[in-house]
Parts: C-alpha cells; structure tokens; sequence
C-alpha cells in the first residue's frame, strides 16, 4: 500500500492526538470522517516514538480488524504508554516526541536468506513458542547486514543461537510504508 501525503499527514495527526488526549486523561476515539482511501484498510502498522533521536517506545500489530485510521491510535497510545522497555511518556516529553509510523504490507514467506533486500525488507519470525518482527529501517540504522538481521530477529523471538533453517519455525518479509512527523514536514 502507497499512502498519499495527506494520509500521511492525517495518520500522524491521529498518532499525536491519541497520546495527547490519553495522557490528558481523555479518551480517544477515531473520527469516522479519516475512514477514507486507505486510512480504511485492515493492515499492519507499528508505531514509533523517538525523544532526541534515541527510541523511547514502539509497539504495533503484525494486522488487524480495524480501519487503518484506528490502529493507529490505539498503537500510539500503547508505543507511549505500555512498551515494557521503557516508563510512559510524559505530557511534558510530548513535545519533543517525533511520531513514525511503519504502515506493513503483506507477509510472505521467506524461500531463500539470500532474497531479502536489506532496509526494503522487514522480518517476522514465527514458530510455537516464538516471535519476532524487526521493521526495514532498523536493519539501516543499526548497520547491520542480512546476517545480522537475521541473527538479531532471533534474538527478538527468543531464540539466541538461531540459524537460517532453525528447525520449527518460519519466516516472513514485508515492505513497510515508513513515515515520520520531519518527513511529512508536519509537526502537529
């Protein structure tokens, strides 16, 4: 899927509204009125929060039932609020948080290691007592290659010594639709 720039704009405005309302002690609930275009569609979405460029929560769903416009409210709201790695953000923080939002396409599932696009490709992981996902750009930002992206996306599952051809489990890669408050140019 392939925002526009005002669903962009529109997605991140949501982002920031429901962490606002929510640590304002308001409930949030999606205007019927962003349910349009692809704002409409049942995907995965991921929310990230970075505070002076360093992360300070990120949580999502791999899909969902709700309109895209909803998910990504209630997963702002728990990337601000319910990421066990850090305590919840504050009104005061607020300010200074930048919003990214990973909006995921479908899986499929991986043939071949030597098929996977680092920094176009994110991983998910799965298996009966595992699972992991690392979105594209984290593979770039940590300057990790296609071995170290894989051997990092089983540490994320809880495997720590996992090799390609890890015997119970599968894999998947994914494109994301990646987009934050600078890139848009809209801080709200």
């Amino acid at each position: 899927m392939h925002l526009t720039g005002d669903e962009r704009k529109e997605l991140l405005k949501i982002a920031r509204t429901a962490i606002y309302k929510t640590l304002q002690g308001e409930d949030f609930v999606a205007d019927r009125s962003h349910f349009f275009g692809n704002m409409a569609s049942q995907c995965g979405v991921f929310v990230t929060l970075r505070l002076n460029e360093q992360l300070r929560g990120c949580i999502g769903y791999v899909e969902s039932e709700n309109p895209l416009a909803v998910t990504v409210g209630e997963v702002a709201i728990k990337a601000a609020s319910q990421d066990p790695r850090f305590i919840p953000i504050t009104l005061d923080e607020l300010e200074n948080i930048v919003i990214e939002i990973s909006v995921l396409s479908q899986f499929t599932a991986l043939e071949d290691m030597q098929s996977i696009e680092v920094g176009t490709h994110g991983l998910y992981l799965e298996g009966e007592f595992h699972r992991g996902l690392l979105l594209p750009q984290v593979a770039i930002e940590n300057h990790w290659d296609r071995e170290t992206f894989c051997s990092q996306l089983g540490k994320k599952a809880g495997i720590p010594d996992f090799q390609p051809g890890y015997p119970g489990v599968r894999i998947y890669t994914f494109t994301a639709d990646v987009f934050n408050e600078i890139t848009v140019n809209q801080k709200v």
